[in-house]
């Protein structure tokens, strides 16, 4: 294990990050598109109702109610699923730029991308707890 992390150089970290924010990204799209399509199908010819704002649907607020919504075949919750992937995709790379970092022995920078890891993980889960 310790020869493949030594192999690796920075320009193969570059395009490792840079495949992993294009697949995500790619992924997504294509999850909210089957989710649009699916919506649609279902509910296009619907009229809509603006009179009363009635805020975010109840199972799509958190990610239990999106994934049985998606198990359910519903398209608010898997359009939700896509963006939720989308939000996920740069964090993860700030993820992975803590791990190449760890490889090459920075860390002054593992440190400050713990610290931006943490504070996007706070901002995330401290809306969640109030």
């Amino acid at each position: 294990m310790k020869q493949f992390f030594s192999k690796l150089r920075d320009r193969d970290v570059a395009q490792l990050i840079g495949k992993q924010l294009r697949i995500g990204v790619i992924v997504s799209s294509a999850i909210v598109l089957t989710g649009g399509i699916i919506y649609l199908s279902r509910h296009g010819h619907e009229q809509p109702f603006y009179h009363d704002f009635t805020g975010v649907l109840e199972g799509l607020n958190n990610f239990k109610g999106i994934w049985q919504g998606v198990l359910k075949n519903r398209g608010m919750n898997i359009i939700q699923l896509g963006v939720v992937l989308l939000i996920a995709t740069p964090i993860l790379r700030v993820a992975l730029s803590v791990i190449t970092f760890l490889i090459e022995k920075d860390y002054l920078y593992v440190g400050i991308t713990l610290l931006v890891l943490g504070i996007i993980m706070f901002s995330m889960l401290g809306g969640l707890v109030g």
